[in-house]
């Protein structure tokens, strides 16, 4: 029996707003614990909650960004559970309510653009979190991260792979930077998701039971954890089976999911509005306002790159991964108003040796006006394109800029028309067999003669002038 997956996705975005939701307190990460709470945060008797605007603001963001229907009026709810991370009993969030609706992005998979649809977007605190110590019978808990603000970006069941679902989450992802709404760090917990995994047999329509799978914290363990999921659910419907509806802790390092309990469904948390909080009323004027300032968004910038640069589909698709790196690219063509060969260099050496130093386009040591002024000693055949590497490396090591390593390590390339066509002479008399044998046909053998002449001159000879006159010399 062939089987389809389905697979819904529920991302939790950290806001990067200075204060939390409802309270005054710092939002900042890394603070000693239960540093940044009140008794707002902390859930003392007879306190009162006040929304952020500056939330709203950016939850209105990402649902211009992701195409959403925005609700002109919303409302805040209590979900209840308990939870020693949870200090009020109830965190506010929205159900029924909630502030946008019905979007959708696309996304790229095996050269296919599929549509993925957003059920909807809400605002919500977030909870403390839970530190254990394996050497002690018990657990601590800090609240410094109680009350900071997220927005919970819920798909529609329309994701069919677990690649399909990687794409969706580093779009989502960059969607979110571009907007300069969340970080998008995984590894913090400031870019999160649960999974929900179902399959069913290919061409029926009706959702088989699903399972929820958490702790992913990361683009791999994503992928890992939905193949596992998928091909664990198919083992046991094959064998005559049935799913049981639960939520999965994924364990990366065995590589498998565990059970950690029945899951909920929506009546399990008795939602009912908050009372403290009055309903949300979102004009049109203020929504205009969001839209008009919105920044050019990933996919635009892409066809734009494409369209106005001359640049290849997959060079403009890494290009604009993140709204930094393309501020990079066109800073450095600004300068150096080739956009094919500063891609090149950006994906190829720059990125390596960032990827290397594990460090983003923003900790760059080679400022795009450097690596302009590189690119603009090789093509006045300054220096070889092979010289040029070794002065990159230089240039992230010291900072300085190319001509400078250039001058003090003598690199410029060797382009005196006499003094190569002595060099290429010395090397064919020093060589008479692999004369003979391009003579005799085997053109192939140049490449050696180039390489002996590099060999001397430390790679300084200019390449193509080499080329056309070893043509020339070895033609008598």
């Amino acid at each position: 029996m062939e089987f389809e997956s389905v697979i819904g996705l529920e991302v939790h975005a950290q806001l990067s707003t200075q204060s939390k939701i409802f309270c005054g307190c710092s939002t900042a990460f890394g603070a000693a614990p239960n540093t940044h709470v009140c008794p707002i945060c902390l859930g003392m008797p007879g306190v009162l909650p006040v929304l952020n605007r500056k939330v709203v603001e950016y939850a209105l963001r990402m649902a211009l960004a992701t195409n959403c229907q925005i609700a002109a009026n919303s409302r805040f709810a209590r979900k209840n559970y308990f939870y020693p991370d949870l200090p009020k009993g109830y965190q506010i969030s929205q159900y029924e309510l909630p502030v946008a609706q019905h979007g959708y992005i696309d996304i790229e998979v095996e050269n296919e653009v599929k549509r993925i649809g957003i059920t909807r977007i809400h605002m919500e605190e977030d909870a403390g979190k839970l530190l254990h110590d394996t050497d002690q019978s018990f657990s601590r808990v800090d609240l410094n991260r109680t009350g900071v603000p997220l927005i919970e970006i819920v798909s529609e069941p329309d994701i069919r792979s677990a690649e399909a679902a990687g794409a969706y989450l580093r779009k989502l992802r960059s969607i979110l930077r571009y907007l300069e709404i969340c970080d998008g760090n995984m590894e913090e917990g400031s870019f999160r998701c649960d999974a929900n995994v179902s399959i069913r047999p290919k061409g029926v329509s009706e959702f088989g039971t699903r399972t929820e799978l958490k702790n992913l914290n990361s683009f791999k363990h994503v992928e890992k954890a939905i193949l596992y999921e998928i091909h664990r659910q198919k083992e046991i419907v094959m064998e005559g089976g049935s799913i049981v509806q639960e939520t999965l802790l994924w364990n990366p390092d065995k590589g498998q999911t565990t059970s950690m309990r029945s899951k909920e469904e929506a009546h399990d948390y008795r939602y009912f509005p908050d009372p403290d909080l009055l309903p949300l009323t979102i004009d049109d004027a203020w929504v205009h306002e969001i839209r008009q300032n919105l920044p050019e968004l990933p996919d635009a910038k892409r066809e734009r790159f494409i369209g106005a640069y001359g640049l290849p589909s997959y060079d403009a698709e890494v290009l604009t991964t993140s709204r930094d790196l393309a501020d990079y690219f066109e800073a450095c063509i600004a300068d150096y108003p080739n956009p094919k060969q500063a891609s090149n260099w950006i994906m190829g050496q720059l990125l390596a040796l960032l990827n290397a130093e594990g460090k983003d386009i923003r900790q760059s040591p080679v400022p795009p006006l450097a690596l302009a002024a590189l690119l603009k000693l090789v093509d006045a055949g300054v220096i070889s394109g092979k010289i040029a590497k070794t002065v990159f490396d230089e240039m992230a090591k010291t900072g300085k800029l190319p001509d400078e390593i250039v001058q003090e390590k003598g690199l410029m390339q060797v382009s005196d028309t006499s003094e190569l066509e002595q060099m290429v002479q010395n090397v064919i008399d020093k060589h008479p067999k692999e004369v003979s044998d391009y003579r005799g046909g085997k053109e192939k053998v140049i490449g050696f003669f180039v390489g002996q002449i590099m060999k001397e001159t430390r790679g300084k000879a200019n390449p193509q002038m080499v080329n056309d006159i070893l043509k020339r010399q070895l033609g008598k």
